[in-house]
């Protein structure tokens, strides 16, 4: 009955503290940005619905009535113990439904393997069958590990000086500087801070490296420091090499702040997914700017592009997924944390239904970004082993026996029909050891440490602040120090230290415990979770009389850290990470720097550091016994201590960081290399040319030139809208020299030859001739606006409706009713229609594709230019931009994505009749066109984009045309990522782009709202769109992805040219208030 008395003794103290918190259905979940008073009803609730079993509870719940009496206190004990019984049975609930669910996905993760490799119609070969090689042995000494695993690749070595890279890293969320980094000031400024800003400063050492920027968001709120406010922070100076020579002056490492989201306000992680696209925005445009400016320094006047862009965490990984697709880069993920790993971990601990952990961590948008990363990666780098196995492997996008199958035939050149799987490869974390100092054993270090303290009659000598801080607490210093450094996190498990600490006698009486738990000023002003941490351990401090043998300092400073190691080293400590599971363990190797032993948890990335270094001892962190006699081994053993000690010595330059990013550019150098590349060169000569071309079209309609051709008055413009035939005629006439002169000098401009346009369709020769006479090249360079019409308005049968024509057409008198707005404006049309069917719907509203400079279709699978006769074949028929082509051309698998959508959709039909049927019109060379029969029976996107990753096929697909097509495009197409594009190819920001929408359209339709160019909202003028088929329940939801309110946003209420006008002023007035 102890299991009962401990119950018991919880029960009155929840009764003490008042019951109100208990729920009758469901603990309340803990968020963890909540700021107020700790709950200790909350607390106790918790420790009895976790820490007993259900029986215990029901046998204390027959106690209380068998023995309750009239008084008040026993009816409300009798009530307490019954409710929280139920919270116990409903965790049960939970933890089962959470079995099914696993089972459920175990068996579509099956099926998807084997739909993959019946595909993949070739026998496995050896090879494939024996791929495992790569898999790491216990065996194997950590040099041989590296030695092995970087096999077969040429090692980053100083013959690559000459090379002069451009790295992007990312890391979105929290405070990042690069000194006095305020680490553990809440819980999105952590490890990952220090990681990120430190891997900056080394891969810009390293030989070749020319230039790195960490890009992270810029914060000008007056709750931080002003530094996190500034654009652009030097970490390091690359002007000068080693030996002393100029090597230009951008290089270096730098941090890039870019604005997104509330200029004034600090975002926490959960906060900042609506504002993903725009900091992707913000950030394209520096790289583009820096990319020319690093042309004009190393690279011969040619841009110079990243080498790859490398997220940090999934709103980076997102972030770098949509960067490298529209730079068309090699894209590199680190997880650090992921979301499937920490939803299991919740739900199983039965505290939280899945939406209350949702609402919480906003959990799923944070799974979703991984998986949108894992589509685009080409590298991933773990720290451990373990993470790519349980942690990774819970992803649809990545499954580890695919994976080797994928790799092997592709190392033998077989055909893996457009199937795909990310690279994994385990990169422990570098370190600095600059502030290390190696401390040895000698009679003259025991004679300091009698002076640091000041006991051996002379005064104490200056020592660190820190020490002095920490020694204050404790009545004899000189006793070894056990040293705990973590936040005050309940995954850090500092309780069952602290447990395993009381208990055992000999250990309490042998050393000290040092807990170094972020800073603090008030527990009260803490995070819920946070403060019950603290508060647990103030009271078992005084339930064990701990008094003069634990210090709990509640400020240090980031810079204080080498000397707290410095000390507990001194003092023959060891270094504790209890943690129930700790994905790396960062501090473990920094301990091992400075001469500490280490006693770690089994559970992750410390099993991998043990194995490398051979420096302490791994346990179970729930086992408080075994956590206690590993301790007190080490301490008490000085043998062990000193063979620890020097082990870790020993191998520690593992884990450096020139180790680390000699391997991180191996590696990367292995990935296939991407940039942009144009087919269709755009020489600076003939820019200037048509420059000035336009200067002299200019100047004749300034002077209100007049042509008489075929007795109709037509005006000779800027866009130079006659026929070079004409012109000819012009100047083969003898009426006015000087302007014969002129039209000469224009005809010498244009390098195309006439084309014959005598045909017998009038739409192809109206087309036509815009087309011959009009510039060689877009007139997109020249643009200092876009306007982009992308309405999704179609009948039930998904063909275009009139309202689309009013849209555009109003548009039109909107922007040129302002001369000096439509000087320098144009117009694109953004649609689901393949480019046939938009120059038909045109031609009936009467509307001449001359007018567009661009001409998004199928869904932003090809991008053509109506008014650029490059985009024109010998037959006179418009061709789709072969750069944009060849860009989107990424991993892209047609036949395989056609046989998998169809046998997807096949099985879902009982009856065999096919829910879909292809729609060959819509169809292009990168857009598979389906008619659905049947919306009501359609899977949703998220569902068959779920299907898809699990057998390896990477793309974008989505219902379009009023959910009367399914389109499915490449992966780096969509018509969010063309508006990129565009700004990558002819120089025009996304952000001097305004998108024209209705209320509601395709499931594409939220990508085209987010970003940091201008959205009108057209009220009315699209009644159904296709974004019911987008999610499924449990989901992410439209908050998540698009802002709630945004100054880049407004709206008409009707489709007219005056409320038109209106919504641009108004995004106009709010955008320049945001600056």
């Amino acid at each position: 009955m102890a299991g009962n008395e401990w119950i018991n003794g919880y029960l009155e103290a929840i009764l003490d503290s008042g019951a109100a918190a208990i729920d009758d259905q469901s603990p309340s979940p803990v968020n963890l940005r909540e700021r107020g008073h700790f709950n200790p009803t909350k607390y106790f609730v918790e420790e009895v619905v976790t820490g007993v079993d259900e029986t215990d509870l029901h046998r204390t719940w027959i106690q209380v009535v068998a023995t309750r009496n009239t008084q008040e206190r026993s009816s409300r004990l009798e009530n307490m113990c019954w409710r929280i019984w139920h919270l116990a049975r409903r965790k049960k609930q939970l933890e089962w439904e959470d079995f099914q669910r696993m089972a459920n996905r175990r068996l579509e993760r099956e099926q998807g393997r084997r739909d993959a490799t019946e595909d993949m119609s070739e026998d496995l070969s050896e090879g494939e069958k024996g791929d495992t090689l790569g898999e790491l042995t216990l065996s194997e000494t950590p040099r041989q590990k590296f030695q092995r695993n970087l096999s077969g690749l040429e090692v980053w070595s100083d013959d690559n000086k000459g090379k002069k890279l451009y790295i992007v890293l990312i890391s979105l969320h929290g405070l990042v500087r690069g000194e006095n980094m305020e680490l553990g000031c809440d819980s999105d400024t952590g490890g990952q801070v220090k990681y990120v800003v430190e891997l900056s400063r080394a891969l810009a050492m390293m030989p070749g490296v020319y230039r790195v920027d960490l890009f992270t968001r810029q914060v000008s709120s007056p709750d931080v420091d002003w530094s996190y406010g500034e654009p652009t922070e030097m970490l390091t100076s690359g002007s000068y090499d080693g030996d002393g020579n100029d090597v230009g002056e951008s290089s270096g490492a730098y941090i890039i702040r870019i604005p997104c989201g509330p200029r004034d306000k600090y975002l926490h992680k959960e906060l900042l997914w609506p504002y993903i696209q725009e900091f992707v925005d913000g950030a394209l445009a520096h790289i583009l700017n820096m990319s020319r400016v690093l042309g004009e320094q190393i690279g011969g006047g040619q841009p110079v592009w990243p080498y790859v862009i490398h997220g940090h965490y999934a709103d980076a990984g997102d972030s770098a997924a949509l960067l490298s697709g529209a730079l068309n880069v090699p894209m590199v993920l680190t997880g650090h944390s992921l979301g499937r790993n920490k939803l299991e971990q919740l739900l199983k601990q039965g505290r939280q239904s899945k939406e209350d952990i949702n609402t919480t961590y906003k959990i799923m948008r944070r799974i979703e970004a991984e998986e949108l990363s894992l589509d685009a990666a080409e590298l991933v780098i773990t720290s451990t082993k373990q993470e790519i196995d349980e942690q990774w492997g819970l992803y649809d996008g990545f499954d580890v026996k695919l994976e080797k199958v994928l790799r092997a035939r592709a190392r033998r050149g077989v055909n893996c029909h457009g199937r795909y799987m990310p690279r994994m490869v385990v990169i422990p974390p570098g370190m600095d050891f600059s502030s290390v100092v190696i401390q040895e054993d000698t009679v003259e270090a025991e004679g300091e440490l009698a002076t640091l303290v000041g006991t051996d009659g002379s005064s104490p000598r200056a020592v660190p602040p820190i020490w002095s801080e920490v020694m204050r607490f404790l009545t004899n210093p000189h006793k070894p120090m056990i040293l705990a450094l973590s936040r005050p996190d309940p995954k850090k498990n500092i309780t069952t230290l602290l447990k395993a600490f009381g208990e055992c006698r000999p250990l309490r009486e042998l050393a000290n415990l040092v807990l170094i738990m972020g800073n603090r000023d008030d527990i009260e002003e803490m995070s819920a979770g946070n403060a019950n941490v603290l508060t647990t351990v103030l009271k078992m401090i005084d339930k064990y009389d701990l008094y003069g043998q634990v210090a709990y300092p509640k400020h240090h400073k980031q810079s204080d850290v080498p000397d707290i190691y410095r000390l507990a080293a001194k003092m023959k400590g060891v270094f504790i990470n209890p943690a129930l599971v700790e994905p790396f363990g960062l501090t473990l190797i920094e301990a091992a720097a400075h001469g500490l032993p280490m006693v770690a948890t089994k559970n992750g990335g410390p099993v991998d550091i043990h194995r490398a270094l051979n420096n302490g001892l791994l346990v179970d962190p729930h086992d408080y016994k075994a956590i206690a006699d590993a301790l007190l081994n080490l301490v008490a053993e000085k043998n062990l201590w000193l063979d620890c000690r020097k082990n870790g010595w020993r191998n520690i330059h593992l884990f450096s960081w020139p180790e680390h990013c000699r391997t991180y550019l191996t590696r990367v150098a292995a990935c296939r290399m991407r940039h942009p590349q144009w087919q269709t060169d755009t020489p600076l000569e003939d820019m200037a040319a048509e420059e000035s071309l336009g200067d002299s079209l200019k100047d004749v309609q300034d002077t209100s030139l007049r042509l008489s051709v075929d007795g109709e008055k037509c005006s000779l413009n800027g866009s130079l809208e006659k026929n070079p035939t004409e012109l000819q005629k012009v100047a083969a006439g003898k009426d006015d020299p000087e302007l014969q002169d002129q039209v000469n000098w224009i005809l010498n401009k244009i390098k195309k030859p006439v084309v014959d346009v005598q045909e017998a369709d009038p739409t192809k020769k109206q087309l036509e001739n815009a087309v011959n006479t009009s510039s060689k090249y877009p007139m997109l360079r020249r643009r200092r606006r876009l306007f982009v019409i992308a309405v999704d308005c179609y009948n039930n049968d998904g063909y275009p409706d009139r309202k689309i024509l009013q849209v555009i057409q109003e548009t039109f008198k909107a922007v040129r009713s302002d001369s000096q707005i439509s000087r320098f404006s144009g117009f694109a049309l953004s649609t689901a229609m393949p480019v046939s069917e938009v120059l038909e719907f045109l031609k009936s509203g009467k509307i001449q594709p001359a007018d567009f400079d661009a001409l998004i279709c199928s869904s932003g699978s090809e991008v053509y230019y109506p008014g650029s006769y490059q985009c024109m074949d010998d037959g006179g028929k418009l061709c789709p931009d072969p750069d944009y082509t060849s860009h989107i051309d990424y991993r892209w698998g047609c036949d395989g994505l056609k046989r998998t959508i169809e046998k997807l959709m096949s099985s879902q039909d009982a009856k065999g009749s096919g829910l879909i049927q292809e729609d060959v019109k819509s169809s292009n060379a990168h857009c598979v066109s389906y008619m659905v029969k049947a919306s009501t029976k359609a899977k949703r996107v998220d569902d068959l984009r779920q299907k898809l990753r699990m057998r390896g096929l990477r793309c974008h697909l989505m219902y379009c045309r009023n959910s009367s097509r399914m389109q499915i495009i490449p992966l780096l197409a969509s018509r969010s990522q063309a508006l990129r594009y565009l700004f990558v190819r002819w120089g025009l920001n996304v952000a001097n782009m305004f998108v024209i929408l209705g209320e509601t359209g395709d499931t594409d339709y939220e990508e085209l709202i987010s970003g940091s160019h201008k959205t009108v909202i057209m009220k009315g003028a699209v009644e159904k769109g296709s974004e019911e088929l987008l999610r499924t329940a449990g989901s992410y939801q439209k908050d998540d992805i698009v802002p709630g309110e945004s100054p880049l946003r407004a709206y008409a209420s009707k489709p007219t040219a005056a409320e038109i006008s209106n919504a641009l002023k108004a995004v106009f007035r709010s955008h320049s208030g945001m600056r």
